[in-house]
């Protein structure tokens, strides 16, 4: 069985989809072949708010998934990286090489692309995002420095050229990774999935009238144009707004002041993020789920494969999304979701009146959206194609 290291540098377990994603796919690839290890951020302590533990002296066992989480100091983000790359790369002079290095991005990754002979005999790179493009949207003071992004792309393009496998959740993601020079044959397309026996079926029940919206508030991700849709709808009719996930303190306080000044206020729920137990639940207690992402680089150029959409087709919940490939590559207008067009309030506004105005519509996307998750959008899934994506580079690299 081949020796398998999992680095990510990301803190784990936390409730948000990054966590989700590496947990479905380490416990695929060790039920697989025989266990892996698996180095990420320490998880922050809840009631401390701050990292859990140092790194330690042996790992946490999840099945037949050795947990080695490093912990992390600095004060912004390039120290950060530096500390966790000196960390883990502590860690690998322990360990020795390995059959497979698969890592998550280029903070942990570039590192070990660098020095492939020295860490593994295969590499496998999981894009599911690229910091050139995706950082200015959590550290908009980046947008304008060319120097720093363009460092960025350079590291990227080490892990590409790297890599033996390519894997990513989008196939827009994977279109921009051939034409930054990887040979399609190393680029594998699974997309993102849900636990059915979590996210339970419930159709709709009655109109519209308690809206959800899940996931990082960033600007990509359309929030604001999610709160402007809610203003307009409550014109004519009684409404409210749930926001669930990670935010940032600034991106709180430009949320509470446009609900202010808009008249929003008592009308939008602003709550931490959640388990994915609590999430379903959230999920079958709304009307209406929203999946509002911009036209920007990030969804247009990037891509993603919005795991907020696939949780809201398995609950049943009726969906109102942008009309982007990213999200209509994932369900067909007016069969899975309402799609209308991407960056305006005024078409969600209207998306979510024509599920008012038409139930059997509601009725329709609902099952539908929850039947195509359960052919082709499930962790079970997703893990089995990560396990042939392995097997196909190992016959493309003679053998394990």
């Amino acid at each position: 069985m081949p020796s398998i290291v999992y680095a990510s540098f990301d803190r784990f377990w936390a409730p948000k989809g990054a966590s989700i994603h590496i947990d479905a796919f380490t416990q695929a690839l060790a039920r697989a072949y025989g266990g892996l290890d698996l180095v990420t951020i320490a998880p922050l302590d809840p009631d401390a708010g701050r990292i859990a533990a140092p790194r330690p002296v042996a790992p946490t066992l999840r099945g037949d998934v050795r947990h080695w989480p490093l912990d992390i100091r600095g004060r912004d983000l390039i120290a950060r990286v530096a500390h966790f790359r000196a960390q883990l790369w502590a860690w690998w002079a322990e360990r020795g090489p390995v059959d497979v290095a698969h890592f998550r991005s280029i903070f942990e990754g570039y590192p070990l692309a660098r020095r492939k002979a020295e860490v593994a005999r295969r590499i496998v790179y999981e894009v599911n995002g690229l910091p050139s493009i995706e950082l200015k949207y959590h550290y908009p003071d980046v947008a304008d420095d060319r120097e720093l992004i363009d460092k960025l792309r350079a590291q990227e393009d080490v892990c590409i050229a790297a890599a033996d496998l390519l894997v990513t959740p989008s196939a827009v993601t994977a279109a921009l990774l051939v034409a930054r020079g990887a040979s399609p044959d190393r680029v594998a397309v699974i997309e993102n999935g849900v636990d059915l026996d979590v996210f339970t079926y419930r159709a709709p029940e009655g109109p519209p009238r308690r809206w959800l919206y899940t996931g990082t508030m960033t600007s990509w991700q359309g929030v604001f144009a999610a709160l402007e849709a809610l203003r307009l709808y409550r014109r004519d009719h009684e409404a409210r707004l749930t926001l669930v996930g990670p935010v940032r303190k600034a991106v709180r306080r430009r949320i509470e002041a446009r609900c202010a000044e808009e008249g929003l206020e008592g009308a939008v729920d602003l709550l931490e993020p959640v388990d994915q137990s609590a999430l379903a639940a959230l999920y079958h207690a709304h009307d209406v789920a929203l999946v509002p992402l911009l036209p920007n680089d990030r969804n247009l150029e990037q891509g993603c494969c919005p795991l907020k959409l696939i949780e809201a087709m398995a609950a049943g919940t009726p969906v109102v999304a942008s009309d982007l490939e990213v999200v209509t590559q994932l369900a067909t207008p007016d069969e899975e979701a309402v799609i209308v067009r991407a960056g305006s309030p005024k078409a969600i506004k209207d998306g979510v009146l024509r599920l008012r105005d038409e139930p059997r519509l509601a009725q329709r996307v609902s099952a539908n959206a929850r039947a195509r998750v359960e052919a082709r959008y499930t962790w079970a899934r997703a893990g089995a194609r990560l396990v042939e994506a392995y097997e196909r580079m190992s016959v493309l690299a003679r053998s394990f």
